[in-house]
């Protein structure tokens, strides 16, 4: 008698598992693909804040939260998450400009997702993300809060219009 255990599988099963990894891999590879091609923008903690005194400290850029121009067609833009509003809730910027967003939240978890645009960060009370984006396309991208937040998550959005 034989202590050697094979696993007998019906060729027919073999062939769907196959073609199950095959997917499983055009997957991968698809996902990295296109993850490299639109540019990958991974939201790191760009700072920490005091969420109890950030729209409040004078010395803070989110105590008047809006769009600062750094340069001809270079500029950032604060954003406060709070409850169920952003500040501001309206930017403008011209075509062909680079935008630097930071944004935070100074009660609870938010999130932001910036329309027809790869930006889509998860805001944490007293973290502050970043990411740049170039607006090359004239037009109007709405940003919404993408995290539940509570009864009026609804009423959080905004507008970012870029004219030609």
């Amino acid at each position: 008698m034989s202590d050697q255990t094979s696993m007998h599988i019906d060729p027919y099963e073999k062939n769907w598992m196959r073609i199950s990894i095959g997917i499983l891999i055009g997957f991968a590879i698809a996902i990295t693909v296109a993850g490299f091609a639109f540019g990958f923008q991974v939201p790191s903690p760009e700072q920490r804040v005091d969420p109890r005194t950030v729209a409040t400290d004078p010395k803070s850029p989110w105590s008047q939260p809006g769009l600062r121009e750094l340069a001809p067609g270079k500029y950032e833009a604060y954003i406060l998450a709070q409850t169920w509003q952003f500040a501001p809730r309206e930017m403008t910027v011209p075509v062909g400009s680079t935008v630097t967003f930071y944004i935070t939240s100074k009660d609870v978890q938010h999130g932001l997702k910036l329309q027809n645009t790869n930006l889509n960060v998860q805001i944490v009370p007293g973290q502050v993300s970043s990411l740049t984006i170039q607006f090359d396309t004239p037009g109007r991208y709405d940003y919404v809060c993408s995290e539940y937040c509570g009864a009026a998550h609804a009423a959080m959005f905004g507008t970012l219009t870029v004219e030609p």
